[in-house]
This record gives structure tokens, sequence and C-alpha cells, in this order.
């Protein structure tokens, strides 16, 4: 068996003889060259890769703009829309008042005031919008007690200000216990209540439908 130097001694006069052959194709006689070139630097620790990629071109920069896209909102927007409904829904019920009734047809008690002796082209009017709405009191989610607590000062404060239209808002029911009108009735029979009170009129829909009222009160002299 041969031995190792022996060899290496035989391999290396083989590539020599390819190297120096004539008859061997130029790139193949250059790659045993680079061959043999970098196996001599590698063995003796001098490659100098500024030298070895002299010929490497760097890629341009780029010219495009890094845009950071707005981070999503994280507000349930989807969720608080369905609330804004509901509670929409609430005050004005999800169907529209009837449309079709006028000041003599109401279709139901306490639909309209008007204090005796007062004309009854009044009510007529106070529908149609004769006057304009100054002011305008929502007792949503409110309990009785609070309701007419609320409604009582914001009657007087009205007076003060001298306002003689204004509405109040008291919902359908539709999130009361059986979906039953609690301060429906109540705030109504309490309006009748008031000297101040000269007549009101359920709202049309794009008012409040029957879950407001549109009140007439007493000029200020």
């Amino acid at each position: 068996m041969a031995k190792l130097s022996e060899l290496k001694a035989l391999l290396a006069a083989r590539r020599e003889a390819i190297r120096t052959d004539p008859q061997m194709p130029p790139k193949a006689n250059a790659r045993v060259r680079a061959r043999g070139i970098a196996r001599t630097k590698h063995a003796a620790g001098d490659v100098d890769l500024r030298q070895a990629f002299v010929d490497v071109a760097p890629l341009p920069p780029g010219n495009r703009a890094r845009l950071q896209a707005p981070r999503p909102s994280s507000a349930p927007m989807k969720r608080l829309q369905d609330e804004a409904d509901a509670l929409a829904a609430s005050k004005y019920g999800a169907a529209p008042s009837p449309s079709s009734w006028e000041i003599g047809q109401e279709l139901e008690a306490e639909q309209t005031f008007r204090r005796t002796g007062l004309g009854s082209d009044i009510l007529a009017k106070l529908r149609r919008g004769h006057w304009v709405v100054q002011g305008e009191l929502d007792l949503h989610r409110q309990t009785v007690d609070e309701a007419r607590e609320s409604l009582a000062d914001f009657l007087l404060d009205a007076r003060s200000r001298g306002w003689r239209c204004v509405r109040i808002i008291h919902g359908k029911g539709l999130s009361s216990p059986n979906r039953e009108p609690v301060l429906k009735s109540k705030v109504r029979r309490w309006l009748t209540q008031w000297e101040s009170v000269l007549a009101y009129c359920e709202a049309p829909h794009h008012g409040g439908g029957g879950g407001a009222v549109i009140v007439l009160l007493k000029s200020p002299g």
C-alpha cells in the first residue's frame, strides 16, 4: 500500500501536468491556477478580503419612502355604534310615531294638552313648529323621582330665561321592565299641573315622536 506522502506527491504531479498541458482549455487551466493560489493563500493565512472582493459592486441605496401605516384603533367601534342605536331607539322608539293624526284626532290619551281658555289653533301651531324649540330636557335612564326633580328645575330655568317653547324627552319605555313607558304618562301628567305650561303636543317623528312632547310656556311678561 502506498504511503500518504506518496499519494500527495502523485496528486501534486498530476495537477502540475494539467496546469502546464498546452491542450488544456484556458478556462479550466485558469480554474486550476486559481484553486492553487487560493489553497496556497489559505495555507499561509494571508487571504486579502478587500482584494478578493475588489470587483464586487455594492447595491444601490433604495429610493422608496418608508411609510408607517397608522395602527388601527383599539376602540370597539361596532359595539359603540350598536349602543348608540339602542339608545336612540329607547328614546324615540323603533317604530315611527303616527303621522296621520291631526289635532282633534288623537289616537291615544295624553297626546295633547291645552289650558282652558286658549284657542284650539294653539295645538295645531305647536305641532307644526310655529314656535322654535329653545331648550331640551332628556329624562332618559332617570328614575321617577329624579325625572320629577329634573323637570321642575328645567321648567324654572326655562321661565327665568324667557323661553316659550321647549322639548321634553321621556322615551317610549323600551328599556323599562316589560317595555312599559313609565315616564311617558307621568311626565305628561306633571306638565298639566304646572301653571306655566300652556299646552303640549306629542312631537312629530323627526322630533322624537311618541317619546317626546313639545311644550308651550307662558311668556315672561
